[in-house]
């Protein structure tokens, strides 16, 4: 005896569970636009005129899968617009139907790399160190724990980069303003006329235009460079040497700031729970009530098609039925082959749809707003006002 194929009887009643995950089986709206759309499916298919070799729970699926499909699609849209504002952000809050606001925190992250270099900030701790300088010893060596203190530990265990060293001569203002001159009773009765009597030395302000403080300063300096030993160092792996050398008196120890390697080279500077890549965004599934009008008109052609394909897979198993004298041959190919191309249409229609909400194509698209007014308000000709 022939198995009897189920056929589609005309109409069906959901309940929360009839799909396969049952994610918005509890949505009001999506339980009335389920069935409405299992019957109009079934009715673009022949329904009544020809037999639908589907059930209820085959166009529910169908429907479920469409709305699953929509959700992901403009998931992965904002995912790859807001990519760049949401990396380090935490992952516990879901992102579907938020407002994600631009800004510079992904780029400033990107900068921090820099600044770390350039000693301008970064997210690599800076340390500070000193080396105790002894007369006469000129070459120290950073791996010395008798002369060179760490604030990180021993440099033997952690590779450091000096950034910053502090050996510099005196400043030439510290010589310009001498406390010792201009002391004599008349300067300080004049400085008391002027009311700078509490400046020390306040004589050197008097009735000076600033460009001569800067010609001495400038002269001071020179003077240190040229006829004195410069103040500099040589660093080389771990051995620095100073210039001039040491005597015990003009330094005894010098200061500097230092990064460790393992620092810097660490890729995993955030915390966990935080965006890292595409994977772990916190978009999770479109909530069907809150989907306009056009999104749910995509839903359905894209449940029709997904039907579609499913009833030509089901007639291609029966691709012949005998009946007296004669065979009827079903059309499982055509129904595959148009559904396949209707779910690639789609799906296409959609991304270039997106495409076109990106940030990029919002602002080239203002941008050829405001440059096709301003071509218009030049072709306005000008009042001329007679006075």
């Amino acid at each position: 005896m022939a198995k009897t194929i189920p056929i589609w009887p005309g109409s069906s009643s959901f309940f929360p569970g009839d799909t396969p995950f049952g994610i918005y089986d509890n949505d009001s709206k999506f339980q009335a636009a389920i069935e409405n759309t299992a019957v109009w499916c079934a009715r673009r298919l022949g329904h009544p005129l020809t037999d639908i070799e589907l059930q209820d729970i085959n166009f529910y699926t169908c429907f479920e899968e469409a709305v699953t499909e929509y959700g992901a699609q403009v998931n992965t849209y904002n995912i790859r617009d807001n990519m760049l504002n949401l990396y380090g952000s935490t992952t516990s809050s879901n992102l579907t139907g938020q407002k994600v606001s631009a800004n510079f925190g992904g780029l400033i992250e990107l900068a921090e790399e820099y600044g770390t270099e350039a000693g301008s900030g970064g997210n690599v701790t800076y340390y500070t160190g000193s080396i105790a300088v002894s007369a006469s010893q000129q070459v120290y060596d950073l791996t010395d724990t008798t002369a060179v203190t760490l604030e990180s530990g021993s440099a033997s265990t952690n590779e450091i980069e000096i950034k910053r060293l502090y050996h510099d001569p005196t400043p030439a203002m510290v010589k310009y303003f001498d406390p010792f001159v201009g002391t004599g009773l008349g300067s300080q009765q004049m400085l008391e006329t002027f009311g700078w009597g509490n400046y020390s030395p306040g004589v050197s302000f008097m009735m000076m235009p600033m460009y001569a403080d800067l010609l001495r300063v400038q002269a001071i300096e020179f003077n240190d460079q040229i006829r004195k030993s410069a103040y500099s160092f040589q660093l080389v792996n771990n051995r620095i040497r100073f210039f001039p050398i040491p005597n015990g008196a003009n330094f005894t120890k010098v200061y500097f700031d230092y990064i460790l390697k393992s620092d810097r080279s660490n890729p995993l500077k955030g915390t966990t729970g935080t965006v890292s890549d595409f994977s772990n965004v916190p978009y999770e599934n479109v909530i069907y009530s809150n989907i306009n009008d056009v999104g749910k008109q995509w839903i359905r052609k894209y449940a029709l098609a997904l039907a579609k394909e499913m009833l030509g897979y089901i007639r291609g198993k029966y691709s012949a039925l005998p009946i007296p004298n004669a065979e009827i041959t079903l059309n499982a190919a055509d129904l595959i082959s148009a559904a396949q191309t209707e779910k690639e249409g789609l799906i296409t229609e959609l991304k270039e749809i997106l495409d076109t909400m990106s940030r990029q194509m919002q602002l080239e698209r203002k941008s050829a707003e405001a440059t096709s007014l301003q071509e218009q308000f030049m072709k306005i000709p000008l009042k001329i006002y007679i006075g």
